[in-house]
């Protein structure tokens, strides 16, 4: 089996292995671990077609053996993901709704998001890496939503792991804040004075702050990353539309994949599965306000602004991280402009290499969801077919009837990505039905919290909220403290 490297989108001659990759997070020039597109390994059609008498975990080990077949024994990759994806644990449905639509619900896991099947790999592959070397991590991870629940339960517990959570103060659900808050133990959460990409351009910058992992750990690398920046995080989502396609009926030569995107982890692997050889006619990227990204399709320039409040709150990212990796699949190039001592962000999402426009506009379609229309589809669906949507899931609903504008002409996948329970006000608002909460959720909601505070505020600039270095002080301050005391 040939060995697959990973390149950092700034520099295509800074090359790791699998395990590296995972280890390390970000790359140390800021760029994303990517697969080069003429190394991502094709899989027959006559392999994917016998998919459909496999379960997800057996998928799973299709999908992701020839990138990690060299660095993790075939026998313990398999009980890697078996472990990750337990029938019990963690069940998947595709279910018919109408005509040739059907929904991929990616809600039944521990914490009733879609973020878990990226979250339990991680988790896993990222203590067998570490258990082999005789090494300890901390997860840096930022969250708009569902990505710190599910990463903290993936990870707590883990003996040499401990996690740090960064999320946005008043843009995540109670019950997405007490999933993380509640654990104690080795899980760290802290509420950040600040949007999604303040949280996010943190993350960022500890992650890269070597110094600082020196001065407490007396180790330089002991940041890492579970973000969708994290490839560890990147490749498993590969998985989703593989499935998706087994689970539809028989004949049909190729579907559409519609994906609700905040920070495109899920849009990046549904790219990746097809250059695989998965045949999706379309991938569908609906967005919520933050339309920078169906903008720059239509256009041609990107312009990042502030981010807008929007009931899909996991999708409140003006700058997803993972355009990156998407803008380099394509022939192109984007960074962020940094100060070069300090680090900080001065001027984000910059392309200095076009990527081939016409070929991404033929492959993916994006449309921005407006708040009324997340409502509206929740209540229509729920209306016509008995169906509770989340507003994530409404989001791909919408995309794709925007898409079709009323011709159906092929089998369509909508991503489902949170358990309406999770966002009753929402639900109860679009509807007029207050949905049961997760089991989980009702557990959480009765434990005891445990928040740190990053109170320091933003700086506002004419692209939106920027990181302080106040903030950033702050923060690191604090983590001393924590793993000093």
């Amino acid at each position: 089996m040939d060995k697959i490297t990973y390149y950092s989108t700034n520099n295509k001659g800074h090359r790791v292995n699998f395990e590296e990759a995972l280890l390390e997070g970000l790359a140390p020039d800021y760029g994303l671990y990517m697969v080069a597109r003429e190394d991502i390994p094709k899989i027959a059609i006559d392999r994917i077609k016998a998919m459909r008498r496999m379960s997800y975990s057996e998928i799973a080990l299709e999908v992701l053996s020839p990138y990690l077949g060299s660095e993790i024994p075939h026998k313990k990759l398999k009980a890697l993901l078996d472990d990750a994806y337990r029938e019990d644990k963690i069940p998947t449905e595709v279910q018919h709704i109408t005509g040739m639509t059907y929904i991929m619900w990616l809600t039944k896991g521990p914490t009733y998001s879609f973020k878990d099947y990226a979250a339990r790999f991680f988790g896993r592959a990222l203590n067998h890496f570490l258990g082999e070397r005789g090494l300890k991590r901390v997860v840096v991870v930022a969250t708009s939503g569902d990505t710190g629940g599910a990463v903290a339960d993936a990870l707590f517990g883990l003996d040499n792991i401990d996690n740090i959570v960064f999320f946005p103060r008043g843009s995540i659900s109670e019950g997405q804040r007490r999933q993380m808050t509640t654990l104690g133990g080795n899980i760290y959460a802290f509420e950040v004075n600040g949007d999604f990409d303040i949280c996010q351009a943190l993350a960022k910058k500890i992650l890269g702050d070597r110094g600082f992992a020196q001065d407490v750990f007396g180790d330089r690398e002991r940041f890492t990353s579970a973000n969708s920046i994290s490839l560890g995080r990147l490749l498993p989502q590969a998985v989703y539309p593989f499935y998706a396609y087994s689970r539809i009926d028989e004949g049909y030569k190729d579907f559409i994949a519609s994906v609700p995107s905040g920070n495109f982890g899920d849009m990046m692997g549904t790219v990746i599965a097809k250059q695989m050889g998965l045949p999706i006619s379309k991938i569908i990227c609906g967005v919520n306000e933050n339309t920078e990204f169906p903008d720059f399709l239509n256009t041609g320039v990107y312009t990042v602004r502030q981010s807008i409040k929007s009931p899909s709150s996991a999708m409140i990212v003006s700058h997803p991280s993972n355009l990156a990796r998407l803008i380099d699949f394509y022939g192109g190039h984007m960074y962020d402009e940094r100060d070069p001592k300090t680090g900080q962000v001065i001027r984000p999402g910059i392309i200095d290499k076009m990527p081939d426009i016409e070929e991404m506009r033929r492959d993916l379609f994006s449309i921005g969801v407006t708040n009324p229309q997340h409502y509206e589809t929740m209540r229509d669906v729920y209306k016509k077919y008995g169906v509770i949507l989340d507003p994530h899931g409404a989001v791909g609903w919408k995309s794709l009837e925007a898409f079709l504008k009323g011709t159906h002409d092929r089998p369509s996948v909508i991503y489902e990505t949170a358990d309406p329970g999770k966002f009753p006000e929402d639900v109860e608002k679009a509807i007029g039905i207050t949905p049961e909460p997760p089991p989980g959720i009702k557990r959480q909601a009765t434990l005891p919290e445990r928040i740190f505070t990053i109170e320091a505020g933003p700086i506002n600039t004419p692209q939106g909220l920027q990181l302080s270095e106040d903030q950033f002080r702050e923060a690191e301050e604090k983590i001393r403290a924590i793993f000093r005391s």
